[in-house]
């Protein structure tokens, strides 16, 4: 390990401070391929971190003496504007595919026609071939697991990383040298001896299951949107404007080819493998150089079988003849190889593992259950989280961790685990001895994002954190400036991340206090885009009573019943001042919706936050000259079903209700009308037995008045 000494470091000259520096570069990144490549680290994390932080103080020093390929370029670069294209050194071609074992004995039939060989034999193993050797039935194949990540392309000049790009259409791609320099499993200098002048090296950048579903956690903890699989996060991760959050994604990279190489000849494949080994680079140790088609289809199968303990995703094998000069005499079509197929798994299919349950936090404090799944796919979409609901429902099916689910979509939108699949039996209807069950699931004590006290409410739990939890504040604002509400244009989920991330708001009506000058030292924002911000929060002051009613994120209170409240009681202090009784006698005001009104108010925290919304200038439009005008469908009641082609669904209940009507979303005897669309379900059968009046889009619109 290389030693500072303390006593000299200020008194440097130069040249010793570049040999140094040239000694700890070389250290860290012996220490750096022992870690991330081979997996065999000699020093502990706290002896890494000096030696880091050692190269960077003499950097710092010496700026002049920092180099592209230094370790501590990893940490990221400041926020780019966007992406610049870059054509490829060589066409990035995609495989042509198949599930099928009779395609892939096409595919070398094709192959072996193309070399001028023989047909490979099907009732024997060929005979033992010297590596890359072709004659006779001695055509090789590599087979490899078809990673499920990112395609990327890197170039070495001098043995130096220089240029890291995405796939693109093939021919171009994404400059994405800043993000791919974060990548601790990419050397950013090739450590061999005999270092080509440049080298065009493709792999895969990827997302091991573990730290995806880490990721995926955290996401899922503090109610952001996760990601559905491994690609998903790695292809998001890879193309981050900020390499920052790319450093933070922790994904590793794999090298599988190399594309074009100066002043080094190659002849088999598995030589550029072991050349990418001894340049740094880490290679999936699953590969397997095969003696003819049939072992590669057996590897296939043998892999497919073990598909599930592998630690990244894979959905099939690469199958490649192994001689570098068989690819030129078979050449290419437009956008495949003819050396190379694809020989994909069978999808999963309803039944998955899980690999671990979180709790996420939503809007209003409520804790629900996530399982994180070994992505699945089911009717076409990949799913890697589904609900489970909440504390009893998790214990009445008993779910746990490491068990195997069956699960579906819910109302054919959000994923719920049905039922846990027992242990396989025997013939004899008992159960295979296997490993013991985790423990059973439980609802922590205290929430896992701002560790507040959890309190239980009937079937549910609550962090009782409030706005002082990050995530509930965060939504809480989200919420507030969504279209239903105060509907602030270009307030997104980032940029009040970021605004509850630096303290500038402490509840949802500090949103109202924030000026022009407050988003100018913020990441992304120029003098135009924070004058625009604080153009849309001045613009969104005046609002109606319903919205601003929606806006608060009263629980059990959407944007239906907070026109009802609205119309009802005509000003805000009318409902702030309502009771329990008072409440329940409004239709569709039943009593936990009239008990959450009414504790939402007492609360002496809301009522002040109310308060601040009208200093900051929040001003409430009034409604009673509204209601004196004539509402063609007042006391109407309406239910809509199926798709209209006029309208969004939001869209026609608010004209609906905009004219008086009430939206309801059941029939019964009281319904006035059933508004059909195409597709509809079974409310226009449940309408013609009730004998209610059947309105299609047509006569829908001309009541309107349209």
């Amino acid at each position: 390990m290389v030693a500072r000494n303390d006593s000299n470091y200020k008194l440097m000259d130069i040249s010793s401070a570049k040999k140094q520096i040239e000694q700890l570069k070389k250290e860290i990144q012996r220490h750096n391929r022992l870690y991330y490549v081979e997996n065999a680290p000699k020093i502990s994390d706290t002896e890494y971190d000096k030696l880091l932080r050692e190269l960077k103080e003499l950097e710092d020093k010496f700026p002049q003496l920092k180099t592209p390929d230094s370790p501590t370029q990893r940490v990221g670069a400041p926020p780019q504007e966007k992406f610049k294209t870059v054509k490829h050194v060589k066409p990035i071609l995609s495989l042509d595919g198949t599930t099928k074992e009779e395609e892939v004995e096409r595919f070398d039939k094709r192959v072996r026609e193309g070399l001028n060989e023989p047909a490979s034999p099907s009732s024997h193993p060929a005979s033992p071939a010297k590596r890359g050797e072709q004659g006779g039935d001695k055509v090789q194949y590599v087979a490899e697991p078809k990673f499920d990540g990112v395609s990327v392309e890197l170039i070495y000049k001098n043995g130096i990383l220089t240029r890291g790009a995405t796939r693109g259409d093939g021919t171009n791609g994404e400059d994405v040298t800043a993000n791919i320099k974060t990548i601790k499993t990419i050397p950013l200098r090739l450590i061999d001896s005999n270092i080509p002048l440049k080298v065009s090296i493709r792999g895969e950048a990827m997302m091991t299951l573990e730290d995806f579903q880490a990721l995926n956690k955290r996401l899922t903890e503090m109610d952001k949107q996760a990601f559905a699989n491994p690609r998903n996060a790695a292809a998001g991760s890879v193309r981050q404007l900020d390499s920052k959050i790319t450093a933070e994604r922790n994904l590793t990279f794999f090298a599988y080819e190399i594309m074009h190489v100066e002043g080094k000849k190659l002849n088999t494949h598995m030589e550029e493998i072991e050349t990418l080994k001894d340049w740094g680079f880490k290679i999936d140790p699953h590969l397997k150089l095969c003696k003819n088609i049939q072992e590669a289809i057996e590897f296939h199968h043998k892999l497919e079988r073990k598909r599930d303990n592998l630690p990244f995703e894979t959905d099939g094998v690469v199958i490649k003849v192994d001689n570098l000069l068989s690819h030129e005499k078979l050449g290419t079509r437009t956008r495949s190889p003819k050396w190379a197929v694809a020989y994909k798994f069978e999808p999963r299919k309803e039944i998955t593992e899980v690999q671990d349950i979180v709790v996420q936090v939503g809007r209003t404090g409520k804790l629900t259950p996530v399982a994180l799944l070994r992505p699945v796919d089911l009717s076409g979409v990949t799913v890697s989280r589904a609900t489970l609901h909440n504390e009893g429902e998790v214990k009445k099916k008993d779910i746990r961790i490491g068990d195997k689910v069956r699960i579906e979509r819910a109302g054919d939108v959000i994923p719920a685990v049905v039922e846990r699949i027992p242990a396989t039996t025997t013939l004899a209807g008992k159960p295979e001895k296997g490993g013991k069950r985790s423990k059973p699931f439980s609802m922590p004590a205290r929430c896992p994002v701002c560790s507040s006290e959890v309190f239980q409410e009937g079937a549910y739990h609550f962090c009782s954190g409030g706005t002082s939890c990050p995530t509930q504040l965060k939504r809480a604002i989200q919420h507030l400036a969504s279209k239903g509400a105060f509907d602030i244009e270009g307030l997104g989920e980032k940029i009040v991340d970021v605004l509850a991330e630096k303290g500038m708001v402490k509840d949802i009506s500090d949103i109202f206090k924030l000026t022009k000058d407050n988003f100018l030292p913020l990441e992304r924002f120029a003098e135009k885009s924070a004058q625009n911000m604080a153009d849309a929060l001045e613009d969104a002051k005046n609002i109606s009573l319903n919205r601003f009613i929606y806006a608060l994120g009263i629980p059990n209170v959407g944007e239906h019943l907070a026109q009802v409240l609205a119309k009802e009681f005509k000003n805000l202090e009318n409902l702030m001042n309502a009771n329990v009784d008072v409440l329940k006698s409004i239709f569709e005001v039943g009593p936990k919706v009239a008990e959450s009104i009414v504790v939402f108010f007492g609360n002496g925290k809301n009522r002040n936050v109310i308060s601040k919304f009208f200093d900051f200038g929040v001003h409430i439009q009034e409604t009673e000259k509204e209601e004196k005008k004539e509402l063609p469908l007042k006391e109407k009641t309406i239910v809509f079903t199926g798709e209209l082609e006029s309208f969004t669904r939001s869209e026609a209940k608010k004209t609906a209700e905009d004219l008086g009507a009430r939206v309801t979303s059941s029939v019964s005897s009281s319904t006035d009308y059933v508004v059909v669309g195409n597709n509809p379900g079974s409310k226009a059968d449940d309408a013609k037995k009730l004998g209610i009046t059947i309105l299609y889009e047509e006569g829908f619109r001309k009541m309107m008045g349209k």
